[in-house]
């Protein structure tokens, strides 16, 4: 298959272009404006492959997507590129509507002008992909409920705001337009290569630098995580074989509060690279005020992707978090230039309501 992955030099793009690219039947096009989140480096496994290809660019620019789209002759668009960091969101919003929202619509007609210019038997075969977050469904209580296809959106921040808006061009675009989409909601990645900015690899580059490791509130918002290498399984179950509008939940069955994910970090690291003195990491645990507009629990039930396609986890949070751990301290070639240069670990997202 040849496809189009656009945002594919971020933390589930480059798992995806590397998934999709070890198949040699695939063509792997990435499409990435690299911005700060960005990272070829991530990609080195694969950038000399014949079948993957990466191109600079930016999905807002509608005539060269529709070019590459032409000259490449892809087959399914992956649409991953996106601004996806809820406390940036909050500092700075515009770039999220910019990326999000009219990147998507661009996009949106790009693959819409490919579609019905292609014969019937490729018009038909053709698939849009449209991959989003849980976040659109907004907050669940702590001790009820769970994410389905069917939960109404309730968006809480900017950042899942912009998503919400979105997966409803998606659907839009298909509705009015016919274009053959497939949508997934996805819960909270982690994994190797991913941007020091979010909690698991914040806390424990925090951790091995012996900085405070900062959690907000009291630590008790409830997140499922789902490994990136799962989640990259998922999506490509899900662009081959995916019904035509139909949206699917993935997650990876690990509910965990984020002090709970905090203490599990630190006592790892406690076995496998010991502070002197024998202090333990869980010492630089930090309680901040917590993050404006926070959701206090989500929860995907992804039994609909395991029933109709097929996909399951395979890893838990414990094998997955072990993993991702070993990642970090053998690869410090990655991410000590981006903790160096581009972030260094600051908090980010502090601002209250009535300041914005």
């Amino acid at each position: 298959m040849r496809i189009l992955v656009t945002g594919g030099a971020g933390f589930i793009g480059s798992a995806v272009c590397r998934l999709l690219a070890a198949n040699p039947q695939n063509h792997v096009i990435n499409v990435d404006k690299l911005t700060y989140a960005g990272n070829l480096t991530s990609l080195r496994q694969i950038e000399n492959y014949p079948n993957y290809r990466f191109v600079e660019g930016d999905i807002c620019d509608d005539i060269a997507v529709l070019g590459l789209l032409r000259s490449e002759k892809i087959e399914a668009i992956m649409h991953l590129a996106a601004e996806s960091h809820v406390d940036r969101s909050i500092d700075g919003p515009a770039a999220f509507i910019e990326t999000n929202i009219v990147g998507t619509f661009r996009l949106l007609n790009a693959a819409l002008t490919y579609w019905r210019e292609l014969p019937s038997d490729a018009k038909n075969a053709f698939r849009f992909h449209h991959i989003s977050t849980d976040e659109v469904f907004g907050d669940l209580p702590f001790d009820s409920g769970i994410f389905t296809e069917e939960t109404p959106y309730a968006p809480s921040s900017p950042y899942s705001a912009s998503k919400a808006a979105s997966d409803h061009l998606v659907r839009a675009w298909h509705e009015t337009y016919g274009l053959p989409v497939v949508l997934s909601n996805c819960s909270n990645n982690y994994g190797p290569f991913h941007f020091p900015e979010k909690l698991i690899p914040l806390v424990i580059l925090n951790a091995l630098d012996g900085k405070p490791l900062p959690v907000y509130g009291a630590g008790a918002n409830v997140r499922d995580w789902l490994y990136v290498e799962d989640h990259a399984r998922a999506l490509e179950v899900v662009v081959t074989k995916g019904a035509v509008g139909q949206n699917y939940n993935i997650g990876g069955h690990n509910e965990k509060t984020n002090l709970n994910v905090v203490e599990t970090i630190c006592d790892i690291l406690d076995q496998k690279r010991p502070r002197k003195g024998g202090r333990r990491y869980r010492d630089l645990i930090t309680f901040v005020s917590d993050r404006p507009g926070h959701d206090r629990r989500y929860a995907i039930d992804a039994s609909k992707i395991e029933r109709d396609l097929g996909w399951k986890p395979l890893e838990t949070f414990e094998t997955g978090l072990a993993k991702t751990i070993d990642w970090y301290l053998a690869n410090e070639w990655w991410w000590e230039p981006i903790r160096s240069g581009r972030y260094a670990g600051e908090r980010l997202g502090a601002d209250v309501k009535g300041n914005a």
